[in-house]
């Protein structure tokens, strides 16, 4: 099974605070106004059967409308970049990065509502899920032709979205955990700009450019 692939660091800011109520009027709440959102995740991957993978954490970055650093530290570490045409995915173990065109999939993903509400309904059958684990729960289904998940539950406290639980298509589960959210900061354009580094071999749809120099 990949390690989590979508189709994510700057010093934090204080958030506001939520009112209480549905998980709905809580994501309207905490997604409204934003154009970029920043912050921690830790994820931990369990199989049909329920057994738990390891726990890998990092750092992701989104900015309207289709660009997604998703970036992994720990244990191992993984970089995945959308910058708006093209999907890159680096592995430094293997020294490999695999490009593909960012296609109509990506905008799929429930992550995209943080930065695009309007996605919402276009693309989700939404339905409240209630209280669980002393949070909100939203259920997010794809209406399109061929889904990336079964379903994706958004929770949520006062402070915003806490926790993410995707289902895939072959009964595998992934929880996500957030926090250090920053709203609408300045993200530095190299953010969502991925060189491959030198040495690395390039696999898929690459276009022509520069690799990073050997330090």
């Amino acid at each position: 099974m990949k390690r989590f692939l979508l189709a994510a660091t700057l010093s934090l800011l204080s958030l506001p605070a939520f009112a209480a109520g549905p998980a709905r009027e809580r994501l309207d709440a905490f997604a409204k106004g934003i154009h970029s959102l920043s912050g921690r995740f830790s994820q931990t991957m369990s199989n049909a059967n329920g057994d738990p993978g390891k726990t890998s954490s990092g750092t992701m970055a989104l900015q309207a409308p289709r660009q997604f650093r998703w970036e992994t530290t720990a244990p191992y570490k993984q970089t995945i970049v959308a910058d708006g045409s093209r999907v890159w995915l680096y592995d430094p173990d293997l020294e490999q990065v695999t490009v593909r065109k960012q296609s109509s999939e990506e905008a799929q993903s429930p992550l995209t509502v943080l930065t695009d509400l309007s996605q919402l309904d276009k693309g989700f059958k939404v339905t409240e899920q209630g209280e669980r684990d002393g949070l909100q729960w939203l259920r997010l289904q794809s209406t399109g032709k061929d889904p990336q998940f079964e379903y994706a539950d958004l929770g949520f406290d006062d402070s915003g979205l806490a926790r993410m639980v995707f289902r895939d298509q072959l009964g595998n589960t992934t929880e996500i955990r957030f926090a250090g959210w920053v709203r609408n900061a300045a993200l530095p354009p190299e953010t969502f700009n991925f060189v491959p580094p030198a040495g690395a071999d390039v696999i898929g749809d690459a276009p022509v450019l520069q690799t990073q120099p050997v330090k």
